[in-house]
């Protein structure tokens, strides 16, 4: 008897990194569409958000990231992690979703048509929510989540900063703050002042014209997302026993934002201050908290600019720029 054949998956679009470097080194390209398994859930990718985490991942910077991701060139060519689209195939254990229905959260790889994702990583999209919308919340709105109730421990009756709030992270911590009850001050360039407001903030501060760490015992918790200031800086402008969340810091190719979470973990080691550095865990009951606030209405995510895929290293360069107003898209399905 003739060996069984066996026919192929069909092939879809989707990025491909195959050597460190910049944007422009990316290649879109055809390759078979995944097989899940027992455990997964294929979904037709609708949108995507680009993360810090995926430029990192493409230049193979800070040098640590290559520990994990191959020293001289990317064990994996996928990239993005953020994702929203339909529900095109369920593994054989997973009983929680069934082909078509609209979902979003982590797939390691999604920058492409099609992508298998793990089951718990995923949350069904609220009615109120675009695919747009819903792909720009993971990554950030989880970060912004857990920097402030886990890790800094914000109550209702605490001053929050926000360094950095017109950002990806920044725009959704400035809201899960106002929905814990918080007093909350964010800081931005002079062009986005309004914006932030708009999204709860009770005071902005225009890093042009003041410099926030010297409003001395000011705040109970900075969540920085920039790592722009000094120690003694942030101790000022923290009341006594705040605590510094540090988010992100600058770019480097050696340690970029490393360095600038090691200097808090050193300086605040001693004394009544106290810091927190963190990376944010996929958590289902973290994203379900999420999930409540975005069908409520008390999270929005904002939107700077969207692209169609075929400009996807265009929408990392711009991310690049470090100037975006919250999330930058990328479309798949128009």
């Amino acid at each position: 008897m003739p060996p069984e054949s066996r026919t192929p998956n069909p092939p879809m679009r989707a990025v491909i990194h195959d050597s460190y470097g910049r944007a422009h080194k990316l290649k879109i390209e055809d390759i078979a569409r995944p097989t899940c398994g027992p455990d997964e859930v294929l979904v037709a990718v609708h949108s995507v958000s680009v993360n810090p985490y995926d430029w990192h991942n493409m230049t193979g910077t800070p040098l640590p990231v290559r520990l994990s991701g191959g020293l001289w060139r990317p064990k994996e060519s996928r990239l993005g992690v953020d994702v929203a689209g339909v529900v095109e195939g369920v593994g054989t254990n997973v009983s929680r979703f069934k082909v078509g229905d609209k979902v979003f959260g982590f797939a390691d790889g999604c920058f492409a048509e099609f992508v298998c994702a793990k089951a718990n990583e995923l949350t069904e999209m609220p009615d109120n929510m675009s695919f747009d919308e819903a792909s720009a919340v993971p990554v950030a709105a989880l970060t912004a989540l857990q920097g402030l109730a886990k890790h800094g421990g914000v109550t209702a009756d605490q001053h929050v900063l926000i360094n950095g709030a017109s950002g990806g992270v920044g725009t959704f911590a400035v809201q899960i703050a106002k929905s814990l009850g918080a007093q909350v001050t964010g800081v931005c360039g002079p062009t986005n002042g309004d914006m932030v407001k708009s999204l709860g903030a009770d005071q902005v501060i225009d890093y042009t014209k003041a410099d926030f760490t010297q409003n001395r015992d000011a705040y109970d918790v900075v969540l920085d997302n920039m790592g722009n200031k000094t120690m003694s800086g942030y101790k000022n402008c923290l009341k006594p026993g705040g605590k510094l969340v540090v988010v992100g810091g600058r770019k480097g190719v050696v340690l970029g934002p490393v360095a600038h979470m090691l200097k808090a973990l050193l300086a605040f080691k001693f004394g009544s201050y106290q810091a927190a550095v963190f990376i944010a865990d996929r958590l289902e009951e973290d994203m379900a908290k999420i999930t409540e606030l975005l069908a409520s209405g008390a999270l929005k995510p904002v939107i700077d600019q969207t692209y169609p895929f075929e400009q996807i290293r265009d929408a990392i360069a711009h991310l690049e720029t470090g100037r975006a107003r919250g999330k930058i898209i990328v479309q798949l399905v128009g």
